[in-house]
């Protein structure tokens, strides 16, 4: 019974509370409502307001862009009213221009018109000058006929030969005298002619070769390595003998030491083989590691730089001369031909030498100067290889040109320089002849620079241990002597006596190819002194 009580006001006082909690939930509902009012006509007022106020600036916009307008649209008009006066003036004045123009160009006109009028006017004056002369000149002609024709008739008479007989026999009697005349001017002609065309050749050889300035390299079969000290030669030696024997195997040349003070002698016929072991030995020598590995690893190094130079120098060749569109590998054997000697001449240096020289004989004749020039750079193309290669450097040179494609003509140059084939151009003869040229300079060929310096001073002690002789000079290289004769002890007559003698001289005691020119000059002084 307690237990009902307990849970009837229990349940009476949660009544309670949910109809409290309905009466604020109305309430709370009213005042929402009540706040969305008042919201709701505070911003229709605010709103309104806003709306005219944009109303009125957008007025007041209206107006400001009119008022604008109207000034833009003045100033336009009063800029393009502007512009048309002003094209109207140019236009005024442009019309003015052309105006004088016209009239300059009228009256010109008008002068020449004038003018043209008086030379027609003097031209038929002349022309009636000219008729009458004609006519004056043609009665002077028939008058002269008459003449000619009585003296002609008065001559028959007097002869006793017709016209035709009198030209027959004239004309037979200059035919004599013109056939004889003739044979002598032929005769003179061919003489001249052949003077003529001995000067030119000589010309033309001698032009060449002072126009080519070429330098000559004397070598031997051997190099010499200088060393800093003597102790580097058992360095080079090495221990039992290995280093030497290692440089000889890898390069292929004998290497010399004997009681030469600080220096070894590189000696082998293959001159490129011989620079390589030179250029290896004196790296060796500044880096100081000398051992086998270090020498094959120097040599292999030695033998790039070599290679590299070789082509270098064949480039530099073919620049000098002017000759382009060689193949990479001629070009190579050319540059092998700086390390070749013949006669002790350096053979790349005869090569470019030969090709200058062809080249401008070429130029003096008229003929193709690429062709000489190409053929005469080629011409010895084989002495690259004759050290590898069995046959002589003509042989091998043909097989090497028809083997990189050059021309036939250029092949037949190189072939017939030596006279082994027949020369089938102009151009094969120049080839040879400045061969020949190249090899009979002076100092080129067959003689070391020591024994030529001992010729040419010879040559001078010949002059100067003759009496009456003052100072003697060679040059040209060795070909022309000059001799100062002392005017005091010969006279002008006898000089000619002193040069035979000097030349007497020199061909019983020299011996020297060619020939050399003995050239005395004597001259008079005539000193005094202003005081």
């Amino acid at each position: 019974m307690k237990f009902l009580q307990k849970r009837y006001k229990y349940l009476k006082r949660r009544c309670l509370t949910i109809d409290e909690l309905l009466i604020r939930i109305i309430i709370a509902i009213i005042a929402l409502a009540f706040g969305c009012l008042v919201g709701y006509i505070i911003r229709k007022t605010i709103g309104e307001r806003a709306i005219g106020s944009a109303e009125q600036k957008a007025k007041n916009l209206i107006l400001d862009a009119e008022h604008k307008s109207e000034t833009i649209k003045k100033e336009i008009t009063i800029e393009a009213k502007e512009e048309a006066h002003r094209i109207r003036s140019e236009a005024e004045r442009e019309i003015r221009e052309r105006r004088s123009e016209l009239s300059k160009a009228e009256r010109r006109l008008i002068q020449k018109e004038e003018a043209l009028d008086r030379k027609i006017e003097n031209l038929e004056r002349r022309e009636d000058n000219l008729a009458k002369k004609e006519q004056a000149l043609q009665e002077k002609a028939e008058e002269l006929e008459g003449y000619i024709a009585k003296q002609i008739e008065e001559l028959e008479r007097i002869s006793g030969y017709t016209v035709e007989e009198a030209k027959q026999l004239l004309l037979s009697t200059i035919e004599k005298e013109v056939r004889y005349e003739a044979s002598v001017l032929i005769k003179d002609i061919e003489t001249k002619a052949k003077e003529e065309a001995e000067k030119k050749a000589k010309e033309i050889i001698t032009n060449a070769i002072q126009r080519c300035a070429a330098d000559h390299v004397a070598e031997s079969t051997v190099s010499v390595v200088e060393l800093p000290n003597d102790e580097m030669k058992g360095r080079i030696i090495g221990r039992e003998g290995r280093n030497i024997r290692a440089i000889e195997t890898l390069t292929g040349v004998d290497l010399i030491i004997d009681d030469t003070p600080e220096a070894v002698i590189l000696s082998g016929f293959d001159p490129v083989r011989r620079e390589i072991a030179r250029i290896a030995l004196e790296k060796l020598i500044i880096d100081g590691r000398i051992h086998p590995a270090r020498i094959e690893e120097m040599v292999q190094k030695t033998e790039k730089e070599v290679n590299n130079t070789i082509k270098e120098e064949g480039e530099q060749a073919t620049f000098e001369v002017g000759i382009h569109n060689l193949h990479p590998e001629l070009i190579k054997l050319l540059g092998r031909l700086k390390y070749r000697t013949s006669y002790g001449q350096n053979v790349l240096k005869h090569s470019i030498e030969v090709a200058h020289l062809a080249g401008l004989m070429a130029g003096e004749l008229g003929l193709d100067v690429k062709l000489a020039k190409r053929a005469g750079l080629l011409h010895d193309i084989g002495k690259a290889l004759d050290h590898e290669v069995e046959g002589t450097h003509v042989e091998i040179g043909i097989d090497v040109l028809r083997k990189y494609k050059e021309s036939e003509a250029v092949i037949n140059a190189m072939a017939a320089h030596h006279g082994d084939y027949e020369a089938k151009s102009f151009e094969a003869v120049l080839v040879t002849a400045a061969d020949a040229l190249s090899a009979a300079r002076p100092g080129a060929r067959r003689e070391t620079l020591e024994s030529y310096i001992k010729r040419l001073q010879t040559l001078e002690d010949i002059a100067n241990t003759t009496p009456g002789v003052e100072k003697s000079f060679a040059i040209q290289a060795g070909r022309e002597i000059r001799i100062l004769a002392k005017p005091e002890e010969m006279n002008d007559e006898e000089i000619v006596f002193l040069a035979r003698e000097i030349s007497k001289k020199i061909e019983n005691e020299l011996e020297y190819p060619g020939q050399i020119k003995v050239n005395v000059i004597r001259e008079t002084r005539a000193i005094e002194y202003a005081r």
